[in-house]
């Protein structure tokens, strides 16, 4: 969520920052809404001390058996008008609320503007590798090595599925135990959350209400306090970053326990699937897949260096596989509601000549804390601050499969194991089924 006091007192710096995600908020229309809620709420406010000093006067003259008829009338008459004023304010702080609700973050000052378009290659690592055979696609590789059962994971869930097999399952599984690992031995805390979330989790981290289509709904809100028909009351996470944004949603930080570090494993849940497309098929896009997410909660001053600290973390994983990769700065468009700014790493895929993202690593500033009530008290006393989050994938494994097949493979068909996984015990080739 925004800050309404940014807006009140930079309409213009809001306003142009919102457009360069291509969003056009009708500002000056909010800006009159506030002040018609804010004076509608200091009459709710005057009117509830006027009725506390009629009622406070009426007990004395209870007292006293002074006569009191007048008065009790006087405090009747003023009810009736603070129950309506008091329904009037409901209503401006429903709109209200309804608009900033809908405000994506606002993108950093040196995000370019515009879509993905306007991505910018931030730097190249390594080089695409050059086969001197016919090189083959991630599907066809994964198939005749027995290590992805394309077929029957269709079967069993529809279209977006599949299903890991014999040393398919074993590379999954090491590329997790590798990334925790390496996690957890930097500091960050292992956490294993619930995969199913409620509604409040999903507006924390920016999702809801806007793109509650996206997720899967396993139990929809009814008539009930803090219920909505037909909204999202619990769902499968889309992300682990979305529990991991709750953690401490509603509570007060000490400055002293600044960055919280965490690390967590989640299977990913995600209505949005591929399509027989060349660039969509095989595990490059599903609706359930596997992926290690980093999650800090830091201090603002912290938060660009806890920033670049995440993307190190995402590029040294995906360095030590081996595989060549590039970092992409997204465009304001590109970048999440909830993001002031994201670095995309992305593995190269041969068979597409193009790259593919296997991390996301952003800064919601204080969006996503404002709207979970997430706070520090500074050290040195005084009033409490926001807190900063930032998460990172780290890493999503369905395409980094795709990418270690095909950068790693060899002229008999065979491939590589990446030597960092074989601890796990992986052999040094994946040979035919």
């Amino acid at each position: 969520m925004l800050d309404v006091t940014l807006i009140r007192q930079h309409p213009d710096q809001v306003r142009d920052g919102l457009r360069k995600r291509a969003v056009d908020a009708d500002i000056p229309a909010f800006l009159a809404l506030d002040t018609e809620f804010r004076e509608a709420r200091t009459a709710v406010e005057r009117l509830r001390g006027e009725r506390r000093r009629i009622s406070a006067e009426v007990a004395v003259r209870r007292r006293t058996d002074a006569p009191a008829d007048e008065l009790r009338a006087e405090a009747k008459a003023l009810t009736d008008r603070l129950t309506e004023a008091e329904a009037g304010l409901a209503r401006l702080a429903a709109r209200h609320r309804e608009f900033l609700d809908a405000l994506p973050n606002l993108p950093d000052d040196d995000v370019p503007a515009g879509g993905k378009e306007n991505n910018q290659v931030v730097r190249s690592v390594g080089a695409p590798p050059a086969f001197g055979f016919a090189a083959k696609d991630h599907v066809r590789l994964a198939q005749e090595l027995g290590l992805v059962d394309y077929e029957r994971g269709t079967r069993l869930a529809g279209n977006g599925h599949w299903i890991y097999r014999g040393e398919g399952a074993a590379l999954e599984w090491a590329l997790l135990n590798h990334f925790l690992d390496a996690h957890r031995r930097a500091g960050y805390e292992f956490v294993l959350p619930p995969h199913l979330l409620t509604y409040e989790a999903g507006y924390t981290a920016g999702q809801f209400p806007k793109f509650a289509e996206d997720v899967f709904v396993v139990e929809e809100g009814e008539a009930a306090p803090r219920r909505e028909a037909g909204r999202p009351q619990r769902f499968l996470l889309p992300t682990a970053e979305t529990a991991l944004v709750n953690l401490h949603r509603g509570e007060t930080l000490d400055e002293r326990e600044l960055p919280r570090k965490y690390v967590a494993y989640t299977p990913c849940y995600r209505r949005e699937s591929g399509s027989h497309r060349t660039a969509e098929r095989g595990t490059l896009r599903g609706h359930q897949f596997n992926k290690v997410e980093l999650f800090q909660f830091a201090r603002p001053e912290d938060s660009d260096a806890a920033h670049l600290e995440l993307l190190a973390r995402a590029e040294e994983l995906v360095a030590g596989l081996g595989l060549h990769h590039r970092v992409t700065q997204l465009a304001a468009g590109d970048t999440s509601a909830a993001q002031a700014r994201t670095y995309d790493v992305e593995v190269w895929l041969p068979s597409l000549g193009a790259y593919a993202e296997v991390s996301s690593v952003s800064n919601a500033r204080a969006y996503q804390a404002r709207r979970g009530g997430i706070r520090y008290r500074p050290a040195g006393g005084g009033k409490a601050e926001y807190v900063h989050t930032l998460n990172a994938s780290g890493l999503a494994t369905s395409r980094l499969l795709p990418a270690i097949l095909e950068q790693h493979q060899r002229a008999d068909g065979t491939v590589a194991v990446p030597e960092v996984l074989r601890r796990w015990g992986l052999p040094e080739v994946l040979g035919p089924a």
